[in-house]
């Protein structure tokens, strides 16, 4: 075993401790190689037919159990109707009487629910929604349901009755009287509401407000391309408003005094950011106040496309 050390520690290079460990890691690898083996070959049960013979009776146990739980689907899901076929009215058999004509307990259950919660069934086709009734169940009991074949009118006027038959009152007028077809003029989009708006299709209660927003904010559409940088309007909504909306060549904005505005009433433009705000009324202090509009591009954060963007909205 020295000489194994030996060994170990001249061809890696180890120290005594890391050979000690080698030995510990190499010791354990072997045995959980060989663990299966050796449980293999030492354990014997003392009787082989014990778990299966328990698992057995378990199992036939719960078998047991669900059969005697859902006696009615030993030989199927539906049984053959112990009772013949008579007329019947739905709203008045009991849970009994469903299953003698051959539908599970739960099923007769679930249908007088139905009818506590929703109402007496008021004609054929509403037994056909119960969830669970195959289609052909359904089939074989609808020439026995003594109900109306349609819904009736909620007026009382019967649209069809099984044996008779009624014509719903008509006005002549009515039914000679072109239906008008809705068309919506064009508005003026700087004094819409919200209610016109949302005459355009695609336009709810939340854009509808979003616009009116945006618009009050700018002061008004000086174009109708501005109507695009709304937020979270799609291309066709923006087409529907080009198609609907105008803006009138008479347009009266609301601009704001460069001489005479805050940087505070300036940026709360959409256009005019902080920093442009307050570069413009610095400059107004240190060379006093604007002369011309043209003047503002002097401001060195007022680039030529910002400047055509908020000149309409700019008064000396």
């Amino acid at each position: 075993m020295k000489r194994i050390r030996l060994w170990i520690r001249r061809y890696f290079g180890f120290s005594q401790r890391e050979v000690n460990g080698f030995l510990w890691l190499i010791s354990i690898m072997v045995l959980l190689t060989a663990a299966p083996f050796l449980f293999d070959l030492f354990y014997k049960p003392t009787n082989p037919d014990a778990g299966t013979a328990a698992d057995k009776q378990l199992l036939d146990s719960l078998v047991a159990q669900l059969e005697a739980r859902q006696p009615e689907e030993r030989g199927g899901r539906y049984k053959v109707p112990t009772v013949a076929l008579r007329p019947f009215n739905p709203n008045q058999l009991t849970a009994e009487q469903w299953q003698a004509f051959g539908l599970p307990r739960y099923l007769a259950q679930r249908i007088l629910n139905y009818r506590s919660k929703v109402g007496d069934f008021t004609y054929k086709a509403e037994l056909g929604k119960i969830y669970g009734l195959p289609d052909s169940v359904f089939q074989r009991l609808y020439p026995y349901i003594e109900l109306p074949v349609e819904r009736p009118d909620k007026y009382g006027r019967s649209k069809s009755i099984a044996g008779t038959s009624s014509k719903p009152y008509s006005n002549p007028n009515w039914s000679s009287r072109p239906r008008e077809k809705f068309i919506l003029a064009p508005f003026n989009i700087n004094t819409a509401d919200t209610t016109q708006l949302k005459q355009i299709r695609g336009i709810g209660s939340k854009l509808s407000a979003r616009i009116v927003k945006y618009r009050n904010s700018l002061g008004g559409f000086h174009s109708m391309a501005q109507v695009g940088e709304v937020y979270g309007l799609q291309p066709e909504v923006v087409d529907s408003l080009h198609k609907y909306t105008f803006v009138p060549k008479t347009n009266t904005l609301q601009q704001l005094s460069i001489n005479t505005a805050t940087a505070d009433q300036l940026r709360a433009h959409p256009y005019i950011s902080s920093n442009v705000a307050r570069a413009i009324v610095a400059y107004r202090e240190q060379h006093g106040p604007y002369q011309h509009l043209e003047e503002v591009r002097k401001v060195k954060l007022v680039t030529q496309e910002l400047f055509e963007k908020i000149r309409p909205y700019l008064v000396l």
